[in-house]
């Protein structure tokens, strides 16, 4: 069986600054250190954090005073950040810088005076915290068909943010039908889309013109995982999406001459050899890795570990 590894997958910066912000607390400030909602969509990676001591909880109430309180990579509303002043927690944000930068967007469209329209998915953590982030009603639309049912005064300056995980193709088309209905509109390119978003779903497309079978490894709740195995599935690529090797099934794969393996941006590396290696088990592997681009961004960590970080480097002899 040649099994192909799609080129890049798996961690994505944003990522990887969320898990290394939890550990660089937890050595910092010993544990336990609360983190609110999955640090990442991933079961694996929040199991190991909570092994080191990390506890994750859905609402700040849970915390108790004075404790340090870590904001996920999906960011939080600023009602959740005056909830965590006001209760006097340490508070460390964690937000991915892409969910950030359309967070600003956002707000610097509402001080413009438009009505804003959020392209994004329904009760997703990113969704919420965005909602939560601009001071300004905003109009969530989640498909092509939403648009048509928008009423809005055609007077009135429009603006448009997006999710950074949604498929590019599907943002692209729901942009395209706002601009046909709202000539007006204006909004940032679709190119600003997560970075790791496009990366992802370009190798999985390539990906699937070379394979009979696309397994994603990932979890359930995520959405650019969930992205990635309707793109292969749309290329005629038969795709399912598993978090780990015994969730493989033999039937999946038992008839492919070929086999490809990408990961979502929120699942390790060691998850995509745990799926290797159930392939091992079934057949003879050739291992292949696809040409793709190379990544190299580097978030740095938040302010507030930042400037501990450096306080301590001034305080050591």
């Amino acid at each position: 069986m040649r099994v192909i590894l799609a080129q890049p997958r798996g961690f994505c910066a944003g990522v990887v600054r969320a898990i290394d912000t939890v550990e660089h607390a937890l050595r910092r400030h010993g544990t336990p250190v609360y983190v609110r909602h999955e640090i990442v969509h991933n079961k694996h990676v929040v199991d190991g954090l909570k092994a080191q001591g990390a506890v994750f909880v859905e609402e700040l109430a849970e915390v108790p005073t004075d404790a340090v309180a870590i904001f996920s990579a999906h960011g939080v509303s600023r009602a959740v950040e005056t909830e965590a002043r006001a209760r006097g927690l340490r508070a460390i944000d964690a937000t991915c810088p892409l969910v950030t930068k359309v967070h600003e967007q956002g707000r610097r469209y509402a001080a413009k005076g438009y009505a804003l329209i959020l392209i994004g998915h329904a009760g997703h953590p990113e969704v919420t915290g965005t909602l939560g982030q601009i001071p300004a009603p905003v109009t969530l639309v989640q498909t092509e068909a939403d648009v048509d049912t928008l009423v809005l005064d055609a007077d009135t300056p429009l603006a448009y943010i997006t999710q950074t995980t949604l498929s590019v193709d599907d943002t692209r088309g729901i942009i395209d039908a706002l601009q046909r209905r709202f000539p007006q509109i204006v909004g940032p390119d679709t190119r600003d889309i997560c970075y790791a978003t496009q990366n992802r779903q370009t190798a999985v497309r390539e990906l699937s013109q070379q394979v009979d079978v696309v397994l994603v490894v990932g979890a359930q709740n995520s959405s650019n995982s969930q992205r990635l195995r309707e793109i292969a599935a749309q290329a005629g690529v038969r795709s399912y999406l598993i978090a780990q090797g015994s969730e493989l099934k033999p039937d999946w794969v038992r008839d492919a001459g070929a086999v490809g393996v990408t990961a979502g941006a929120s699942a390790p590396e060691t998850m995509v050899q745990d799926v290797v290696a159930a392939l091992r088990r079934l057949a003879e592997v050739e291992l292949l890795t696809l040409p793709g681009r190379e990544e190299h961004v580097v978030f740095r960590l938040p302010a507030e570990l930042a400037a501990e970080a450096a306080a301590a480097e001034v305080a050591t002899p």
